[in-house]
Formats: structure tokens, sequence, C-alpha cells
């Protein structure tokens, strides 16, 4: 339509919806798909429905990096879903405003390089355990592997304990949540009010009922030995010492909700990474051999790698920066718009839920070449193709940006360097599919054959 002064202003197309149910079900049946339909066929800046939430779709890393920075100010966090804020409560994660800046400034000095320092040795540790227990000849299923191992360092850095029991319980409790949150926000149940009691939320009330006990345990042991004037160096016993400006602690709730937000990132992202990173490298031998010369000159006589030689490993971070870019575990950020939100210029209606995903636009072949095949070099610092900001961000950005990013990448390239030192993964050939949950998880086992390296 023509303006005042005579200048064509463009109304931006998208898909047509149902009544009333809008375009759920084309996201319900392949979101991720979805997605790169919706950047592939109308552009960056898409309207489309959400049953009868008006939405828009960007694909643009400018307009990504103004949506992530502007969230607290032009934009609020968006619900996802009852089971999504059952599972995870009011971490920083889920909180807003004066309360999210509170947790936030009480949780981030947990996480900072210094303490991540502090818990490389345990990393590795326990990555070294894992390949002493393989041996030659062994089919493994890769996935179960990665996730015993990240839970054997969560439990461990997060909590200072480490029982099998324990391990077991927590990890069987997140992955109910991980089926049913994803299943929720696949389906219309995200339009149900919290009362409605669905197959789905009972298994999920279940299985929070025993993490949380769980979790208070730990909790009460650790406010025992806090009592008794011992010294824990954890995750928890940080976050149990932690004060805010008025000097007031956390709760035994809110602890709770931080724990399990530490636990997510700490582990249900990192053992996502490591699975899709061994399939990866399975289909690239020319890769493979370039980490083989890696570890070989930097851990010379196969000494086991310590949180410096997390610099002086920058294949290895390519790797890793490689299977973010193709299977990144949070694969979606959404926001809603506040009175008066703009966005790369154009104004956008409060009440509108902004949508982005990590898997469209480090998928798009403007800003990566052969965008879908594995190619780790292209994070070399003399790379031909620059990549423009925020065309790449797994871990989100702007003021809410990930807490647990340093640890999520030093981990997996550590746990990566451990295991490729001894040992050489071979996944079975074949495409696998990622199935969309709270993480983008493989939807079928990945096997695999050991052989030493």
């Amino acid at each position: 339509m023509a303006s005042a002064k005579g200048t064509t202003v463009t109304t931006p197309s998208g898909p047509r919806g149902l009544p009333l149910l809008g375009n759920l079900p084309s996201l319900a049946r392949d979101p991720l798909g979805f997605f790169c339909h919706l950047r592939d066929t109308y552009g960056d800046w898409v309207p489309w429905a959400m049953g009868p939430k008006p939405c828009v779709f960007v694909s643009r890393p400018e307009d990504v990096n103004e949506l992530l920075a502007g969230v607290e100010t032009s934009f609020s966090p968006s619900e996802l879903g009852w089971a999504f804020r059952h599972v995870l409560g009011e971490g920083v994660v889920t909180s807003t405003g004066d309360d999210w800046r509170r947790k936030r400034a009480l949780v981030q000095p947990s996480v900072r390089p210094r303490q991540v320092r502090s818990y490389a040795a345990t990393m590795v540790e326990c990555a070294d355990a894992v390949a002493s227990d393989w041996h030659d000849g062994q089919r493994v299923d890769v996935q179960q592997e990665m996730t015993r191992l990240t839970q054997r360092v969560a439990v461990r850095t997060l909590f200072g304990v480490e029982t099998a029991g324990r391990e077991e319980t927590i990890a069987r409790a997140m992955a109910v949540a991980q089926q049913e949150i994803g299943a929720e926000l696949r389906g219309a149940t995200i339009f149900l009010p919290p009362w409605v009691p669905t197959p789905g939320r009972r298994r999920l009330r279940t299985a929070v009922v025993e993490l949380d006990a769980e979790i208070a345990r730990i909790i009460a042991e650790h406010r025992t030995a806090e009592a008794a004037g011992e010294e824990r160096d954890d995750l928890l016993s940080r976050l149990l010492t932690a004060r805010d400006e008025a000097g007031a602690p956390l709760s035994d709730r809110e602890l709770r909700d931080e724990s399990i937000t530490l636990y997510i990132g700490g582990h249900e992202t990192t053992s996502t990474t490591l699975t899709w990173a061994w399939h990866l490298l399975s289909g690239a031998p020319d890769a493979r051999a370039r980490l083989d010369a890696e570890l070989a000159e930097v851990l010379a006589d196969g000494r086991l790698p310590g949180f410096d030689d997390y610099a002086r490993l920058p294949f290895t971070q390519a790797i890793v920066k490689e299977a973010l870019r193709l299977y990144p575990p949070i694969w979606l950020i959404t926001a809603v718009a506040r009175p008066g939100a703009t966005l790369g210029g154009r104004p956008v209606p409060e009440g509108t839920t902004v949508w982005s995903s990590q898997w469209s636009v480090q998928r798009d072949p403007r800003f990566f070449p052969e965008p879908d095949a594995f190619r780790p070099e292209r994070w070399d610092a003399d790379a031909p193709t620059p990549i423009p900001d925020h065309a790449w961000f797994p871990f989100g950005g702007g003021p809410r940006t990930c807490l647990g990013t340093r640890f999520a990448m030093v981990e997996a390239a550590l746990v990566l360097a451990t295991l490729a030192q001894r040992w050489r993964v071979e996944a079975d050939p074949g495409e696998v599919e990622p199935f969309t949950g709270l993480t983008l998880q493989p939807k079928r086992p990945i096997g695999a054959v050991l052989s030493a390296a």
C-alpha cells in the first residue's frame, strides 16, 4: 500500500492458518522443518499464528541480536507452557524483572571462569574413568555413554556427591521432563489450563516429585555440613553462601530451581552436543585426522588435558562449535513484545510472540556455505568466510545469555579430547533425525563400535 508520502510499504506475508488453530498443526508435525519453510518461503520476517496467538518469526542475525538484547526492556521472556515452568520453577531462566536480576547476580559468581577452572579436573577425571571402562571392539549406545558421563560430572560439580542411585533418580526424572516438555510444545496441550490432568502431565508431576525429593535431601545434607563448618567447593555450596544486596540468601525453593537450571545447562546440553559430535566425526575422516594431530601435539606423551589446554585446542573447540551449529541443543528462542516494541525498524504489536530458531539461522546458506555439511574448519581463525555475529547463538545472547556457556564449552572440549586420545567411536552410518524436546536429541539410538586410537 502507499503511505502519505507516496512511498510503498510492504506488508510481510506468511502462511495461511486454520481457524482457531492457526499454524499449530504444521508446527506440531515438524517444528524444525516448519521454521525452515518460513525462512525459505516468506523471508526473514514472517507473521504466523500459534493457535489464537499472533506470532512473528525472524531469521536475520541483526534481528536475533536485537531481540536477545531487548529482553527485559522491549520484550519479555515468553511462557513455554506449563510443563516447562513446572520443571524449572522460578529459576533464573524463567524469572523476570527485579526477581531475575537478583537471582542472576546470586548465581553468576558460581560459574565464572575461575570457578569453571576448579571443575575442569572433575570433568577430565570422569571422562578418563569412562575411557578406562571401554574396551576394543565394544559396541555402545553413544547417547547413553555421553549421558552417563555428563550426569556424573553434573552431580559431582553441582552437588558434590557421587552415588549411582542419585544419578539414576535424577536422570530418570529428567528424561520424563524432556519428553513431556517437547510433547506440550508440539501439541494443543500448551493452551490448556494447568489443572487439566492429561496423561503426560500426570507423568511429569510424578517425575518432578521424585526430582524434588532427591534435591531436597541433597540441600538438607549441604545445610547440615555448612552448620558443622565443613567447607565444600561444589556449585550448590556456593549458592548456599550467596547473599543478595539486602543480605538475604536463596530459599530452599530457590535453591531447588537454580539447581535444576544448572543441571540442565551442565548436563543435558553437553551430553547432547557430545553425542552429535561423535556422530558427525564418524563420517569425517579428515576432521578426525586433524583432531588426532592436534591432540598428539598439545597433549604430548598422552597426558590428560587440563583447563589451560582448552585454549590450546582450537580444532577440538571447532568440532564442538560445529556440532552446536548443526544440532543446537537449545533450538528455539521466543519473547513477547511489550508496548512500543520494534525490531529491525518495524513496530511489533504488544503481545506478539517473536520466535527465532537456532536450527534455522545456523543452517542458513547465506551465512554458512554448504550449511548441512560438517565442516569444523569453518571456525579456523583464517577461514575465508567470516561468520556474522548472531548467526551462531546456541547459548542465546544479550543480558539473558546462558550462564553455563563457559562451563559447557570447556566440558565438551576437554571430554572430547580425553576420550579421543584413546578411542575412535565409529558410529553406525546413516542419517539420524533429531527430536525436538527440551533439547535437540537424536530420535533413534546412535550405535557405535569402539576401537583403540
